[in-house]
């Protein structure tokens, strides 16, 4: 049985999944960037917890990351769009399915990255912050 988590991570995945950019986890940045747009999630530090005893519960503000890029004509209108339809996947349900207690993104810095014979990358890091809590830190 994954662990809370992992539950939370990969419900995130699922929900970066149904956007029309190519959304993976934990993969290295490919040779070439889709069209609509790459995803890249990153399951980042989950922190050092606040300990509740009776009953002991862990509680974590997770700091996953999303990488966004973007290789296009028009790549500042293309970043947008993909930044902001990742913001409307995570408020359209901030509990991801009641898996966790709060899900929020944080503001993108966005830089522009040349490629030598195409067109440049626009690319972002965009923290996620999870909020959930479990009685067992490894589970």
């Amino acid at each position: 049985m994954p662990s809370p988590r992992e539950t939370i991570l990969a419900a995130l995945h699922a929900r970066l999944s149904v956007l029309h950019a190519t959304a993976l986890r934990g993969e290295v940045l490919p040779e070439r960037i889709p069209a609509d747009g790459l995803l890249i999630l990153r399951d980042g530090e989950p922190g050092e917890p606040e300990v509740t005893l009776s009953p002991l519960r862990y509680h974590y503000e997770h700091r996953a990351e999303i990488e966004a890029v973007v290789q296009s004509t028009d790549r500042d209108a293309a970043f947008d769009t993909l930044i902001a339809s990742i913001g409307a996947a995570i408020t359209a349900d901030r509990t991801l399915g009641g898996l966790c207690d709060w899900a929020e993104a944080e503001a993108p810095q966005p830089v522009d990255l040349p490629v030598e014979g195409a067109a440049a990358l626009k690319a972002a890091v965009i923290p996620v912050v999870l909020h959930y809590s479990t009685a067992d830190p490894l589970a």
